[in-house]
């Protein structure tokens, strides 16, 4: 197992396949190895490239502060930023998937030397006067004593999400409550981001905000939606690895 220190905190990452470095950032409540290998990315995309993901601080085998402060800004996108500093790797192919995204899309807005092309999964865009969703009643349900207590069934799911996967519960409750600013479609369109990108999402997908928007926000960006899926499902279909191979075989280098 491996691990770096990122800036205190102990930060777990795995290794798959050999080529051009690869980058995988996964989402909410889960893990590297729930988001990526239980889906069959590691065989997929190890087959063709060095496949480097992480396990984002709060989650999986990484260090879980209980401090939202430990969260705040980009910290989570400085963890990536690091991890590449730490292998050695000037700029990479890049995915994120739901929370990994919003974290993608932070290093798109403010590191995008060192990305060659970025794939954005589960992931829309809000406007300045219609944000996304509030954080505090999935914070309240986090740390509810007993799920039986949480009533909003967006919270409701979020609990029984992180329950699933075993994660620490109060770690989770600090990463959702911690200081960060949402990316509105406003800001990403002010940024005219450069860097490839191709955003992946599921047409049953009511989570995350507005893929057309972010669409319009990244010039040139290309928009996949698949068929069905929802939040959940998505990251498992062919035809999302099919048009992730092909965007980054065509990314420059």
């Amino acid at each position: 197992m491996a691990y770096y220190d990122s800036d205190g905190v102990q930060i777990y990452f795995e290794e798959h396949g050999k080529g051009e470095p690869v980058l995988l950032v996964h989402g909410f409540a889960s893990r590297a190895e729930h988001n990526w290998g239980a889906m069959n990315w590691f065989t997929t995309l190890g087959a063709h490239y060095r496949v480097v993901a992480l396990d984002c601080r709060g989650h999986g085998k990484s260090g879980k502060p209980h401090d939202p402060a430990a969260y705040g800004g980009e910290t989570m996108g400085d963890d990536v930023i690091r991890l590449m500093d730490h292998l050695g790797i000037k700029r990479t192919l890049i995915m994120g998937y739901s929370m990994g995204a919003r974290i993608v899309t932070g290093l798109l807005m403010m590191h995008p030397g060192r990305l060659r092309g970025a794939v954005l999964g589960g992931i829309g865009a809000a406007t300045a006067s219609a944000p996304i969703f509030d954080r505090k009643p999935i914070v309240d349900a986090l740390l509810a004593e007993n799920i039986s207590t949480v009533k909003e069934q967006r919270a409701r799911d979020f609990r029984q999400f992180a329950e699933a996967t075993s994660n620490d519960l109060k770690a989770l409750a600090a990463c959702m409550g911690s200081n960060r600013e949402d990316f509105t479609a406003e800001r990403i369109a002010a940024q005219k981001i450069r860097v490839p990108v191709m955003i992946v999402i599921g047409t049953k997908d009511l989570l995350v905000g507005n893929p057309k928007l972010l669409h319009d926000a990244i010039p040139g960006s290309k928009l996949v939606m698949l068929e069905g899926h929802d939040h959940l499902s998505a990251p498992s279909d062919t035809h999302y690895k099919e048009a992730v191979l092909e965007f980054f075989k065509s990314a420059p280098a």
